[in-house]
């Protein structure tokens, strides 16, 4: 009979009120927010010399704006250098504020079991880009950005989906550092501007 079953699904002691948090913090959210940005001043947007390049972030979790789904950044590359090279499962979307330049892009094949493998195929594709264009990385794909230009800095709009990571698929692997990575390097609106006239 189907009350059998009683001994299996009424065992435990364990309490907890995870419904009731669910409810206060659904309730407690329009508080919460109203204390979040929703307007970030370019004097906010905290710089980072990170292994990718030279990086401003414009919208990202650690920076309490009511932003819950997308982080973005402003990537500067320095004339004739190049980013990081790196890979990661969320796919991007880049926009092309300023520059010309050209990606290098190396799908790779990929198994998710209980294990997470992932292996780069032969094949390496070039993308030409100039300012104005949208560059889009498919998810797991091996990518690097390098400005074509030797006189002038080009500047990319770096837009990803934290749900990735929420999901349990934060996967990042940076496999090439940018040549002006620095650990430590404190960036201020004159370091960017040396960075700039003296690519390298």
């Amino acid at each position: 009979m189907a009350w059998d079953e009683t001994r299996s699904w009424i065992a435990g002691d364990a309490n907890q009120p995870l419904y009731q948090a669910l409810l206060d913090d659904a309730a407690t959210a329009p508080a919460r927010n109203a204390l979040r940005k929703k307007v970030v001043r370019p004097d906010e947007m905290p710089w980072e010399m990170a292994r990718q390049g030279l990086l401003k972030h414009l919208i990202n979790e650690a920076m309490n704006t009511r932003m819950e789904t997308v982080d973005a950044y402003m990537q500067i590359i320095p004339p004739g250098s190049r980013s990081g090279k790196h890979r990661h499962l969320a796919e991007e979307c880049l926009y092309v504020l300023e520059g010309s330049g050209y990606d290098l892009h190396q799908d790779c094949d990929v198994e998710i079991t209980d294990e997470y493998f992932w292996k780069p195929q032969d094949l390496v594709q070039r993308f030409d880009w100039e300012a104005g264009d949208v560059i889009y990385i498919p998810p797991n794909t091996i990518h690097q950005h390098f400005n074509a230009d030797p006189a002038r800095p080009a500047r990319l709009i770096s837009s990803t989906n934290r749900i990735f990571k929420y999901s349990g698929l934060n996967d990042l692997e940076q496999i090439e550092d940018a040549p002006e990575y620095e650990a430590g390097a404190v960036l201020t609106a004159e370091t960017i501007r040396q960075y700039l006239r003296n690519p390298g």
